[in-house]
């Protein structure tokens, strides 16, 4: 009798690519993921240590920049949450602005195809879709906790407005905002990578610069959309329903 194939198919299973593994019990880690994250964190707390170890009332040369760098981040968490509530909001946003856009510079600036490990090889978080989930899904826990912290259970009255008939609706969108934010940022950070590649096989000197330079400038708006709407959802949540002001 001729061998039945299995009917079902274990999604977790496929794989796109060769990934370094790490077994941590029964589990498997994506070793080159974390190695590029942690080298990523590991860079971030450096820059803002020796930013901030001698501040000064008139601020000079870096200290300007990281001034610069916090203003920018907190008008994005004030536009989006609101005056009165976006500062207890602005380390999340700006945490998660400078990761993403840390990863994404690493993997477009930093030659890691140089680096032989013994499978895979390195390259930006982003580019793993378990990091874009990750971090949609600590949005998507963020902007939770924002709306029962201030609403209590009258947070999800929401979900019957203006009208019952649209619940299934106001339910489903809670599963749509992090599954577009992070295939949105996985999507675009893995097409980057390959047009780069494709590129520097076919024409490896100087053709591929400026595909570079506009992978950069993209890299940066993607960690601008991911914040902006990571905070709008925040924002969205502490608004009106519930309220006893």
């Amino acid at each position: 009798m001729t061998e039945q194939l299995p009917v079902f198919l274990n999604i977790s299973s496929v794989e796109v690519g060769k990934h370094l593994y790490w077994h941590l019990g029964n589990y498997k880690i994506h070793g080159q993921v974390l190695i590029v994250t942690w080298l990523v964190m590991a860079t971030l707390l450096s820059v803002a240590f020796v930013g901030t170890r001698t501040l000064k009332r008139i601020p000079e040369s870096f200290q300007n920049f990281m001034e610069y760098i916090l203003e920018f981040l907190q008008d994005i968490a004030k536009n989006q949450i609101g005056e009165h509530e976006y500062r207890a909001w602005v380390p999340y946003i700006s945490t998660i602005f400078l990761f993403i856009l840390g990863s994404n510079w690493a993997g477009a600036l930093i030659p890691w195809k140089l680096i032989q490990l013994p499978e895979g090889e390195l390259a930006a978080p982003t580019n793993d879709i378990n990091t874009t989930v990750s971090l949609a899904l600590l949005t998507s826990c963020a902007y939770f906790y924002a709306g029962l912290r201030k609403n209590g259970l009258g947070y999800f009255a929401r979900y019957i407005e203006p009208t019952p008939v649209l619940l299934p609706i106001n339910i489903l969108e809670d599963f749509t905002k992090p599954l577009s934010l992070s295939f949105r940022l996985f999507g675009n950070v893995l097409a980057d990578e390959l047009v780069v590649s494709v590129f520097t096989l076919l024409v490896p000197i100087l053709i591929p610069l400026p595909v570079m330079i506009l992978g950069l400038f993209a890299s940066s708006i993607q960690a601008l959309i991911f914040s902006t709407l990571s905070a709008a959802y925040i924002g969205e949540a502490l608004e009106g329903h519930g309220e006893h002001d």
